[in-house]
């Protein structure tokens, strides 16, 4: 099978983007509490993530705690736990179709084509996962630099972009190129086999081919 260092990179890539996106899901530096007023020395720091709130004091003890109740949480932190969640069962379920078209495993025999199709679902579903990554860390983005900006709310409750949502970007952005490595070994899987077995064309003589034909109409003439 050719073109391997396409598919060894793109599992490699996509694995990395898996374990990102896994971070980025459990990590509760999404949103950190942010420093604008006059005074340089902060004994305490905020974290706000997708399932807990952590407190950090003087950089020695940090006391973190899950939410209480799922249904008193902000509708777009409900549906960013939803979208990551599915984020990280896609690039599970991606790696592991990925696995199975690898060309020493024989889930699938020697058939090279279904693998080079495996591959390629694999870069799918990877590019989906990138996908469903971004749409959460985005918009926590943009909530908080929205919120920064406005003149309406107290300097206290302001929040700066936490570490959580620049590996979600990073993750993005290796899942695309993984899954975008996985979809070329596919494509360039199929023009190999196309260019190495080329269909055969069949081409008649066109001075046999009228002689033939004047034969058959002459022998086929019936009389009632």
């Amino acid at each position: 099978m050719a073109f391997y260092p396409l598919q060894i990179a793109g599992l490699v890539l996509g694995f990395f983007g898996m374990l990102g996106t896994l971070g980025t899901t459990l990590l509760p530096q999404w949103r950190v509490s942010a420093f604008v007023g006059s005074n340089i020395i902060v004994f305490e720091r905020l974290w706000e993530g997708l399932w807990m709130n952590c407190i950090r004091q003087a950089k020695v003890t940090l006391q973190c705690k899950f939410y209480n109740s799922l249904l008193a949480l902000p509708p777009f932190l409900e549906a960013a736990r939803a979208l990551m969640c599915v984020a990280v069962a896609l690039s599970l379920i991606a790696l592991l179709v990925g696995i199975c078209g690898m060309k020493q495993i024989q889930c699938t025999g020697a058939n090279e084509r279904a693998k080079a199709y495996l591959l390629g679902t694999s870069g799918v579903l990877f590019i989906l996962t990138g996908i469903f990554v971004l749409i959460p860390v985005c918009w926590t983005a943009n909530i908080i630099i929205r919120d920064f900006y406005n003149p309406a709310i107290h300097i206290g409750q302001k929040r700066e972009l936490g570490a959580a949502l620049f590996l979600g970007w990073a993750s993005a952005a290796v899942l695309f190129i993984g899954g975008g490595l996985l979809c070329g070994f596919c494509c360039c899987n199929r023009k190999e086999r196309s260019h190495r077995y080329p269909t055969p064309g069949y081409r008649v003589p066109c001075a046999e081919g009228r002689r033939n034909v004047t034969t058959l109409d002459r022998t086929c003439t019936s009389y009632v």
